[in-house]
């Protein structure tokens, strides 16, 4: 009965790594299309995953101190890395740390439930004790040993399941980068702690049975203090594990960080110059209007003369006149300074490239009295408008008839100052699992892709929000946030 319990416990146990295994890449891999009877790919995996290792145990038999240990290493290691090709699009350094990852937390589990199982052994001597030194149980010794057997191998598979599942759903979450591009130093910073791990369940597979005249004898007989040593090395592997992961996710987050506050102090560089711009054309206005008492005297005296040659001498100075009072003004206006700035200069970048790009900010107007600073005007607007551009220029790019545009428009309600942003785009998406923006297809991402991510902290800082939508190929951005000054701005 015991034997009979013991091997469905067996059976339970690979479903379970199964299960683990495919809760595992499916938080890091996407997905192959393959439909087998209809079954979702993740049961697939996991069934798959339970009849290649009982197909191996019954090849290989556990003969621990020779090199089975080795094969069957070798043997899981193609197993876990054939399911990741077959159902995973798993061409990526990532799926290295996720095989040595996983078969890692697998062995150390194994080894700590089967801690488990020596504390029911170390049961069952005190029920031989108890029975040969007062005579307990000596009736039902063989059911109480059957007993204990069973609920020691329940306790190990379920501390086995705990720690097994707790482990992977930790390292998952604290992996967020899923889709990151590691160099070779980083993928070593993120395996080693795995690799140890495993190389320690390894050695203890090789040397915990040892054979002394003949007899077969456990390590932990011969030295009973490797019961409290062997589960704190293993627990130390287990925690070097997913310490190396939430390190390496901090490390990403901080030059994340670093790279987001790079491009704002660059973004405001020249949000600096083109203010120093506008004053500067300010400045050329306030100089013609002192100037407009001589120009209209000069007006006055050439209406006075008559003559036709005269008359065309006057409508050829007025209109030179009108081109230059045209350059000095904006395209756009807003209502907001920093605003019409940087409509401007963005409108006139593209049509330099692109003639037939259409930008229409008529609906775009700010109230007179605007409490969000122009600084985060202009970090809004101008991450807006790069991404809306840079996605209008792909667009042309593939398909060269198409339309491109970007429409902006603005109203308040309330306290409440609501913008949204439309542009044309080539419908083409990166998602991310749990991500709340679309996803750069720029090679380097940690420099690029931060324009959604600049302007989220912006708007937060007025107590807003950021949303977008996509509909026929026009991405739609929409923000609000509140038009008031904040507390820590000394206001």
């Amino acid at each position: 009965m015991v034997h009979l319990f013991g091997n469905v416990l067996e059976i339970i146990s690979v479903l379970l790594q199964g299960f683990c295994l495919q809760f595992f890449y499916g938080n890091f891999l996407e997905y192959r299309r393959i439909k087998i009877r209809f079954l979702p790919t993740g049961i697939c995996v996991a069934v798959f995953y339970a009849i290649f290792q009982v197909t191996a145990a019954n090849m290989l038999t556990v003969d621990y101190g020779t090199l089975r240990t080795f094969e069957r290493l070798i043997l899981t290691v193609c197993i876990l890395s054939v399911l990741a090709v077959c159902f995973y699009k798993a061409a990526k350094a990532v799926t290295v740390f996720l095989v040595v990852t996983f078969l890692a937390v697998n062995e150390i589990s194994f080894f700590l439930s089967y801690m488990v199982l020596m504390a029911g052994s170390r049961l069952m001597d005190v029920w031989v004790w108890g029975m040969e030194r007062f005579g307990w149980f000596s009736e039902n010794l063989e059911m109480l040993t059957e007993m204990t057997l069973v609920l020691s191998q329940l306790l190990m598979q379920a501390t086995y399941a705990f720690l097994l599942f707790f482990s992977l759903k930790k390292t998952a979450s604290y992996f967020r980068e899923e889709n990151v591009e590691f160099r070779k130093t980083e993928l070593w910073f993120l395996v080693t702690p795995g690799l140890v791990g495993l190389l320690i369940c390894v050695f203890l597979r090789i040397i915990i049975i040892t054979v002394n005249n003949g007899v077969a004898e456990l390590l932990f007989d011969r030295y009973p203090v490797l019961l409290l040593l062997v589960p704190l090395i293993l627990l130390s592997a287990l925690f070097s594990i997913l310490c190396g992961v939430k390190l390496f996710q901090d490390m990403l987050n901080l030059n994340r960080e670093k790279s987001g506050r790079m491009i704002l102090e660059k973004q405001v560089h020249n949000l600096g110059e083109h203010l120093e711009e506008l004053e500067r054309i300010h400045c050329g206005i306030r100089g013609m209007k002192h100037d407009m008492k001589n120009t209209l005297s000069v007006i006055l005296q050439l209406a006075a003369q008559s003559g036709e040659k005269k008359d065309e001498q006057l409508q050829s100075y007025l209109a030179d006149l009108n081109k230059s009072m045209d350059r000095l003004d904006f395209t756009f206006r807003t209502g907001n300074g920093v605003a019409d700035i940087l409509l401007d200069m963005k409108y006139h970048d593209i049509i330099r490239d692109i003639p037939d790009f259409t930008m229409d900010a008529q609906n775009l107007w700010f109230p007179p009295d605007m409490a969000v600073h122009g600084y985060d005007i202009g970090i809004i607007l101008g991450n807006a408008l790069d991404n809306a551009i840079e996605a209008c220029r792909k667009l042309k790019q593939k398909e060269p008839k198409k339309a491109v545009f970007v429409r902006l428009s603005s109203f308040v309600k309330g306290k409440l100052l609501f913008i949204e942003i439309e542009n044309s785009f080539d419908g083409m998406l990166i998602r991310k699992k749990e991500a709340e923006f679309p996803a750069t297809d720029k090679t380097d991402s940690g420099i690029h892709g931060m324009g959604l991510i600049n302007i989220k902290k912006a708007v937060e800082k007025y107590y807003g929000a950021v949303d977008w939508s996509v509909n026929n190929h026009v991405f739609t951005l929409s923000i609000m946030m509140k038009n008031e000054r904040r507390e820590e701005d000394g206001v």
